[in-house]
């Protein structure tokens, strides 16, 4: 194909899709004074027009007593943190088995215990038939984790 013929598909390209923007533009201009008509002549059937309101009440549980029978089943993320630390991805990619990671706690010292990434109690490691568990030795309070929320 030549180049003159190919400008020329080109421009008959170019024609039909400002062809179709136009007729797209004028389907949507329509459609849009459709719309303003139609609420204009609802807003005055309704102008005048009373509108009785039923009367609220109030079947709200009382705040003193919340009932939590309704989250009691909500799966938790339960996780034991031994400790953290930072490593560059150069070291992260030489770890190979029997390699040891230096955390930034010091032996003995309490886990922490986090439920969905909050802090809610310190514990140490059990072994109990053959299974791992934890002994809480501290737990957080609520009011303690709403201060450290702000």
């Amino acid at each position: 194909m030549s180049d003159e013929e190919n400008n020329v598909d080109q421009d008959a390209m170019a024609d039909e899709w400002g062809a179709a923007m136009a007729e797209q533009s004028q389907s949507e201009s329509g459609a849009d004074d459709d719309w303003g008509a139609a609420m204009a002549e609802q807003a005055q059937a309704s102008a005048g027009q009373a509108v009785e309101l039923d009367e609220l009440s109030d079947t709200a549980q009382p705040l003193d007593n919340p009932s939590l029978d309704v989250i009691l089943d909500i799966p938790v993320k339960l996780t034991l943190e031994v400790g953290r630390t930072d490593i560059a991805i150069r070291n992260l990619l030489q770890l190979n088995q029997g390699s040891v990671v230096e955390l930034d706690r010091v032996a003995g010292e309490p886990l922490d215990v986090m439920v969905n990434g909050t802090l809610v109690a310190h514990g140490e490691v059990v072994v109990v038939n053959d299974r791992y568990g934890i002994r809480l030795t501290d737990v957080i309070s609520p009011q303690e984790r709403i201060e450290k929320l702000r």
